[in-house]
């Protein structure tokens, strides 16, 4: 062979080498992907149940899975007790062997050949997770060889602990139960940390035979299992005989226990919002929560003998907007048929009166009024619109304070016209309140009555928003901003604080909350709703009730620095009840959960945002040099943009003080320049006979002609321009309609002219019934001394068939 030839052969022997090791690495790398890649990942893709937990960790409820099984998600630690029961009963090698236990497998094989059929498998608690993972497929020698070549693989890629985890999260524990979670809350109520030997080796057991023996099944059977594996724990030196003894006295549990339903609503808006299948950790405080349900379920027995079957509660921490107590509902049975699974926390309802604290705050902070000031309170028709007290009565004007605490209508509809509803619709969205999905002008002046929906989410968010831009206040460094205002939160994994200070600004300014929340305390009602006296406390809570129309819906939220708690009570259908008002079926619920709260303080005086200003007793107005009486009191900042009194005027009398005069009828020297507090002649007629201090002021001497810049008489209604309907009689005639005027002087004639037509003449009560026909008609009056007054109004009944409707 030729030098050259002998050179050819090494050549292709050393190319057919290469070939051989390339093949080679390709096979070792194929196979070793096919090992790498032969798991799935994630092992398991079963479903699982929604787990609530509160902030502690202690579950509220579950939900079960889509293929209807107990199966919580995968549990982060595996309870000690349980560890050393499951792997002296499994494997008790487990913590040595890579996956599979060749002693156990030929000491399987052997009793299997003996007996002539499958007596044990020899599986390792790790074989086990990958037959779990297989879903159980039938026994065969391949599926064995399967099962431990995967168990290997697990356990290249998985410690100890995560393998003990996933078999203890997926293992069958008899009927619908599965993992150890799942299964403890099921057969002991309880926690899986908190099983004691027993009970953790009676869990223990179970995975074995689940479909054989469990808590209601074969418990001859299940208790000898599980006291077997004590005396191997006892005779391991797991435990001592003394603790193997009593846990042996312990009995087997019967049947399972139903789950714990704490906060079934709010794990029913867990699962609406997208968090289906996982193990949500929330702000719940279980103590809070369990009190706030008795307490409920304990009004609820009152509530329903009045046919009112439904009631919520939502209890906020201030300055997080944590949510301590989630009740979306009156809990139990016998609710069922009454909407009891409605979340009413979450329904938009008819407000009633409780967003009048925040038109009272706005105005304060943009300096349209003061805590003292004056607002009417008189009849009132605006288009269609007529609202009308509560006690169906006048005061002809209240301070603005007063007109909140006791949740007057008129005043706060004269506010809200002052103010702007479509300004007030827009900051109702600022603050938060979601449920206005018209615009303003489909609610109008109404929004302050009730004409709006809200839900008790929203309501609570803004008054703790209101509550923690105080605190944040108050302190040697004030500080606040818009940040406070934010929505609750139940998740324990957002972050609800305040993020910036930057703006020094906020919606309201500290001072007209700190003045809003005192008028508040001030829980003066009137006579008919006397029971708010029952709610006398030892401690400062600022509250407001609210009732809508037909009463439906009964509101009353409260207010500390620390909490924030709004009930709700109704019914569901929307059926109003006699006597479902916020003050007396909402209010004794607030008032019995703060009872249950720990004791809380109150805001702490914001001095820099308020400032003494000097204020008129009689009008709330600051005062002028006419005021007779003027108080020095705390306000906020921007009350000094607040107008000055307008009803203190100054007149002149005579020598004796009865009658007015002026100069074409008396001379200077002859005058007293007195001044008098003046209020319209209708808010004067409803106003003096309620406040005994209120003096009329005198008429002008006949000789003076009298003065023509002061109005003596004012229509109540109707009202220049307006048009009403004429009521209808039983007999199905047209009615009529009182036509009412106000003036000063009660022994005075007025003189009545309807379309030019004298009608009538009325003393001391001025006011008519008139029955005028369809159209538009003039309404002429006029006083013994000749003043007159003239309104239009239009009568817009229909005519059908020659009745008038």
């Amino acid at each position: 062979m030729t030098e050259e030839s002998r050179l050819h052969q090494i050549h292709r022997v050393l190319k057919n080498r290469r070939i051989r090791r390339y093949v080679a690495c390709i096979l070792l790398l194929f196979m070793a992907l096919l090992f790498w890649f032969s798991l799935p990942r994630p092992l398991f893709q079963d479903p699982v149940s929604t787990v609530l937990l509160d902030r502690a960790g202690n579950l509220l409820g579950a939900k079960i899975s889509a293929d209807q099984q107990w199966r919580f998600p995968e549990s982060v630690t595996v309870p000690e007790k349980f560890r050393l029961a499951i792997t002296h009963y499994e494997d008790r090698f487990f913590r040595y062997h890579p996956g599979f236990n060749p002693a156990a497998l030929f000491r399987a094989a052997y009793l299997n050949m003996k007996h002539g059929r499958i007596i044990s498998g020899g599986s390792t608690i790790s074989m086990q997770v990958i037959r779990l993972m297989r879903k159980n497929r039938e026994r065969t020698y391949l599926e064995k060889f399967k099962e431990i070549f995967l168990a290997f693989r697990l356990e290249v890629s998985h410690s100890k602990a995560d393998i003990l985890r996933l078999y203890v999260s997926h293992a069958p524990f008899g009927g619908n139960v599965v993992g150890l979670d799942a299964a403890a809350w099921r057969y002991f109520g309880a926690d899986a940390g908190s099983l004691s030997w027993a009970e953790a080796a009676t869990l223990a057991v179970l995975p074995n035979s689940p479909g054989l023996i469990y808590p209601g099944r074969n418990p001859h059977s299940l208790l000898t299992r599980r006291n077997k594996l004590l005396d191997i724990l006892y005779a391991r030196g797991v435990i001592d005989a003394s603790t193997c003894t009593l846990a042996k006295s312990e009995k087997i549990p019967e049947k399972p226990f139903p789950l714990p339903q704490r906060a079934p609503h709010l794990l029913d808006r867990i699962v609406r919002e997208g968090n289906s299948g996982t193990r949500v950790c929330t702000t719940i405080d279980i103590n809070v929560q369990n009190r706030v349900s008795d307490i409920l379920d304990l009004h609820s027995i009152q509530l329903r003998a009045n046919e009112i079957h439904n009631a919520a509660a939502l209890v906020l921490d201030v300055n997080s907007g944590n949510v301590l107590a989630y009740v979306g509902n009156i809990p139990g049975e016998t609710a069922r048929d009454h909407g009891n699974n409605v979340d009413i926390i979450t329904a938009p309802r008819s407000t009633g009166s409780i967003l009048k604290p925040f038109l009272y705050a706005a105005m304060l902070s943009e300096g349209l009024l003061l805590p003292n000031t004056l607002v009417p309170d008189i009849p009132m028709q605006v288009g269609g619109f007529i609202p009308e007290n509560y006690n169906l009565t006048y005061d002809g004007a209240v301070p603005a304070k007063m007109a909140l605490s006791r949740s007057l209508n008129i005043p706060a509809v004269k506010m809200l016209q002052t103010y702007g509803y479509e300004q007030f619709y827009a900051l109702l969205r600022k603050l938060g309140m979601t449920t206005l999905s018209k615009p303003a002008d489909h609610y109008g002046l109404s929004i302050i009555l009730g004409g709006a929906e809200a839900n008790l989410w929203d309501l609570a968010g803004i008054y703790a928003s209101m509550a923690r831009t105080l605190n944040h206040y108050s302190g040697t460094n004030p500080k606040y901003s818009r940040s406070d205002f934010h929505p609750p939160g139940y998740l324990a994994s957002e972050n609800r604080m305040s993020q910036s200070f930057n703006d020094q600004s906020s919606w309201f300014d500290a001072g007209s909350i700190w003045l809003t929340f005192e008028a508040m305390v001030e829980v003066s009602r009137p006579d008919a709703e006397l029971q708010w006296q029952q709610f006398s406390s030892s401690h400062k809570i600022a509250w407001k009730t609210g009732t809508s129309f037909g009463n439906r819906d009964a509101w009353s939220v409260g207010v500390t620095p620390e909490y924030v708690v709004a009930v709700w009570a109704g019914n569901a259908s929307g059926e109003g009840r006699p006597g479902l008002t916020g003050v007396a079926v909402a209010a004794p619920v607030l008032f019995d959960i703060f009872k249950a709260l720990p004791p809380a303080t109150w805001f702490k005086t914001p001095e820099g945002a308020l400032m003494p200003a000097a204020v008129c007793r009689y009008s709330g107005y600051l005062a002028t040099s006419l005021c007779e009486f003027v108080d020095t009191l705390w306000v906020q900042k921007s009350g000094s943009k607040t107008t000055p009194c307008p009803f203190h005027q100054l007149i002149h009398l005579d020598k004796t003080g009865l009658w007015q005069v002026n100069s074409t009828c008396e001379s200077q020297e002859n005058m007293q320049h007195v001044s008098w507090f003046v209020l319209p002649p209708v808010q004067e007629w409803y106003f003096r006979n309620k406040n005994p201090f209120y003096k009329v002021l005198p008429p002008f001497r006949k000789d003076c002609g009298g003065n023509t810049d002061r109005r003596n008489m004012e229509i109540i209604y109707p009202k220049n321009n307006s048009k009403i309907y004429i009521p209808v009689d039983l007999d199905g005639k047209p009615g009529s309609t009182v036509f009412k005027v106000a003036h000063r002087n009660t022994e005075i004639r007025v003189f009545w002219h309807l379309d030019d037509r004298f009608i009538g003449t009325t003393v001391q009560m001025h006011q008519m019934a008139l029955s005028p026909d369809r159209g538009i008609h003039r309404l002429t009056l006029v006083d013994q001394t000749g003043e007159t007054l003239r309104i239009v109004f239009e009568v817009i009944n229909e005519t059908f068939n020659g009745i008038t409707y």
